[in-house]
């Protein structure tokens, strides 16, 4: 074993033997945690906007080839989009009024 080597694990050594004391939580403190309310609803919003997001591209898309497909259909096919794409929306404005209660 090399000095370079040796002088690494002892290194190491010493830093997994200080590491319980320099973690240690203060005397009389309260120890910090995490909100993990606020995460997850963040979380929750992110999944939702994309999940939203994903959906209304793909009813764009349905629209829009129907609509290419047949003309004569474009006024029934705009209205059916147009409510479809309401209640993705809503789902996604539903999960934004429970972050802002969380």
């Amino acid at each position: 074993m090399t000095k370079k080597v040796a002088w690494i694990l002892l290194a190491l050594v010493a830093a997994l033997v200080l590491a319980p004391a320099s973690f240690a939580q203060e005397a009389g403190g309260a120890a910090k945690t995490t909100d993990w309310v606020g995460f997850a609803a963040a979380l929750a919003l992110g999944i939702a906007a994309a999940g939203g997001g994903l959906g209304q591209g793909r009813a764009t898309a349905a629209a829009c080839e129907s609509t290419a497909r047949n003309p004569g259909a474009s006024g029934p096919i705009r209205t059916a989009f147009i409510i479809g794409v309401a209640l993705i929306e809503s789902l996604v404005l539903y999960v934004l009024v429970i972050v802002f209660i969380k």
